[in-house]
């Protein structure tokens, strides 16, 4: 009997609005109501309502707290957490705080206590938590609430664990802990021993060790990254196209770095002899001969029948390379640089290799060293010689950020370059590319020669802005060398006007600006990046003839300058523009002209069709 008001008066108070509700307090006693509230006709269901009456952030009747407040812990002495309710008493033979988990994930020190680890069996702690200031994440048994908005509960009949939170957006959410003993619990791990040992390597086991060529059939074709095949016909042997690489700090050499099909690229690695008399004659790596006394593979299928010749592309040799001999205190003919130029046509594969060498004199002594350049390129098979002479192009058509700055001299396009320096810090044969949108700076020491000041001004010039000096830059970053009009004039000031004001001195570069101005034009949702002006701006230094000067430090600076003029931003959507016969008004002319007496029902009528466009107007507008 006393259901039925209980139930009418949850009814009502569901009914009042939000803002009128009494606000629940953060004691104990009025949080949530204590059992002996509850009638002798009160049922569990009365705690969670159903899900039309679930709050905001509520989802399937099942809402979670926010990520900061999903697995809450009382903390004693915390202001934040409301009370915990309805709570069943602990079993009156527990006397140990210290929850049993399979595995202590932050018991670190064997046969010691680890700080603020609850689960730390050697602590001997019957209440962890009135010791240690917080428990470690996963220390203790992980929770899971189910949430509700807190004013729309008015009676918690619930027999779990239940209490008032406060989540992340400052709402107040009533949660009752779930009774599941599984979830986000640690689990035992299964332990391996002789007598089930048979019946898990049954369940789950399996080939340990398995081999790549006989399970796995060859490829009908290369893909691009896929390595690439090569066959020595004396050793019937199957191995890779190998291009070395450099690693670690000194870059040495590793031998074992494979060559990726259609992938054109260029490394560089260190080697270092011990004794460079006998590795002269006997090492292979500086013989020409170990980097073509093979044959490569047309299509990966062919390694099924290697030996067969419709499979095999020899390496031709472009031109003669001498084999390596000591000659006195010098190892001459040593390999310094290996070009592969390959010819691939699509799914047909490899139809032709081409190498080419270059090589170096050096001279024997402990401790000897020198670097080894590694290049492979591809081409189209039967590309035409016109399309390999132009060169990869830097965007299509607009500059990519990163790609190399086009210049032009004589016909001839080709990347601008910048100083590089040696190991010792002279300036290198070897220079940087200049790369589109990147600001740069590098210098070297120039070593002077006993030369006239013109030909000492020449060869510093050639020595800042490369051979040959870039007369011409790219607009675009797919520049056509035949056309003209895709290519800007660079324009540059010299030092020899200021010569002539000194007699017995002499005027040389030491600095290089290149100075760029690009912009982005076209689409802004897909706009291109082009160059419009550039510039050479040299610093000079005055020498006097008399001077023991030695060398001179060279620097050049590279600053790319954006001057696009982006469009300003709409200010609004178009408005209609409202045209009207130009004979409109005239029933408003005549109404007016003939009296308001005569004309009663025409003014009215027309005064209503005045309000109604008036405020078609007003709607148009919004």
């Amino acid at each position: 009997m006393c259901t039925y008001p209980l139930v009418l008066l949850q009814v009502f108070f569901l009914m009042v609005p939000k803002d009128v509700r009494p606000q629940p307090s953060s004691s104990p006693a009025e949080a949530v109501p204590t059992p002996s509230d509850l009638g002798p006709g009160s049922s569990p269901a009365e705690a969670v309502p159903t899900p039309s009456d679930l709050g905001p952030g509520s989802q399937g009747g099942t809402p979670q707290l926010s990520k900061g407040t999903e697995t809450p812990w009382a903390v004693p002495g915390s202001s934040t957490m409301g009370p915990t309710v309805l709570t069943p008493s602990a079993p009156g033979n527990r006397t140990v705080d210290l929850p049993v988990l399979p595995i202590c994930v932050c018991d670190l020190t064997p046969g010691a206590c680890d700080i603020n680890c609850c689960c730390d069996r050697d602590c001997y702690l019957l209440h962890p938590r009135t010791v240690f200031s917080f428990c470690l994440p996963g220390s203790v048994r992980s929770s899971s609430w189910v949430c509700v908005d807190n004013s729309l509960i008015f009676r918690s009949n619930s027999p779990f664990p239940s209490r008032v939170l406060m989540d992340s957006n400052g709402v107040r959410q009533f949660c009752v802990h779930v009774n599941n003993s599984k979830l986000n619990y640690f689990q035992e791990l299964q332990k391996v021993n002789a007598t089930n040992f048979q019946a898990l390597a049954t369940e789950f086991g399996g080939r340990s060790f398995t081999s790549t060529f006989p399970t796995q059939s060859p490829s009908p074709f290369y893909r691009a990254g896929d390595p690439i095949l090569t066959y020595f016909s004396q050793w019937s042997v199957i191995s890779l196209l190998r291009q070395p690489a450099g690693v670690g700090a000194w870059g040495l050499c590793a031998e074992n770095n494979p060559a990726g099909f259609l992938e054109s690229k260029s490394t560089t690695c260190a080697r270092f002899f011990k004794n460079l008399a006998d590795s002269c004659t006997l090492d292979p790596a500086l013989n020409p001969a170990s980097y073509y006394n093979f044959t490569v593979l047309k299509i990966p299928i062919g390694m099924t029948d290697p030996q067969n010749m419709k499979f095999q592309v020899p390496v031709t040799l472009v031109s003669e390379a001498g084999s390596p001999r000591l000659a006195g205190n010098t190892c001459e003919n040593v390999v310094s640089q290996v070009i592969y130029e390959i010819e691939t046509n699509g799914t047909f594969g490899i139809q032709k290799v081409f190498v080419s060498f270059g090589q170096t004199n050096l001279t024997v002594e402990p401790g000897t060293s020198f670097q080894q350049q590694f290049i492979i390129r591809f081409r189209a098979f039967q590309q035409s010689p016109a399309a390999s002479l132009l060169g990869p192009r830097s965007g299509n058509p607009g500059y990519i950020v990163g790609k190399p700055l086009l210049s032009l001299t004589d016909d001839i396009s080709h990347a601008m370059t910048l100083l590089r320096s040696q190991g010792d810090g002279t300036c290198s044969v070897k220079r940087h590319k200049v790369q589109f949108g990147v600001n740069a700076m590098s210098g070297c020491k120039f070593r002077l020669k006993k030369l006239d000041c013109s030909h000492l001004q020449q060869e510093i010039y050639e020595t800042l802005h490369g051979r040959p000096r870039p007369e011409h830059v790219g607009i675009f970053g797919n520049a056509d060398p035949a056309q003209k009009g895709e290519w800007t004039r660079i324009f540059s000031r010299n030092c020899s006007v200021s010569a002539m004001h000194c007699t017995s001195c002499c005027f040389i570069p030491v600095s290089l600006e290149i100075q760029v101005l690009w912009a982005y034009i076209g689409l802004q949702s897909n706009p291109q990046a082009h160059v419009s002006r550039a510039r050479f701006l040299y610093q000079c230094q005055s020498i006097q003839d008399s001077q023991q000067v030695t060398e001179v430090s060279l620097t050049t600076i590279v600053t790319f300058v954006d001057i696009t003029q982006k469009p300003e931003p709409p200010r609004g959507h178009p408005r209609i523009d409202w045209k009207l016969p130009f004979d409109f008004f005239f029933p408003f002319k005549v109404a007016f002209s003939k009296g308001m007496d005569s004309q009663k029902g025409s003014v009215s009528l027309i005064l209503i069709l005045c309000i109604l466009l008036l405020g078609l107007l007003i709607l148009e507008t919004k």
